[in-house]
């Protein structure tokens, strides 16, 4: 069930440059979302709901790096 939220955290392992691109590609979507997300949440009537996405954003991109790290060193398969 994991695989399916985290589809690049478990793509098959090619090397050090595999890992480092699939960080990347978590940190930059994240970088991209909440960054635009963030902008609405300075809406005053809304924005706290926008602050929550926002922080759920940032635990996506969290546990997508840590399952990526984890399948690569042969812990989660």
């Amino acid at each position: 069930m994991v695989k399916k939220y985290f589809p690049y955290s478990f793509k098959e392992k090619a090397g050090v440059i595999s890992l480092l691109l699939q960080v990347l590609i978590y940190f930059v979507v994240g970088a991209i979302a909440t960054f635009a997300i963030g902008l609405l949440a300075n809406i005053p009537i809304i924005g706290f709901i926008f602050s929550l996405i926002c922080g759920l954003v940032d635990l996506y991109v969290l546990v997508g790096v840590v399952l990526s790290v984890l399948h690569f060193l042969g812990i989660v398969k």
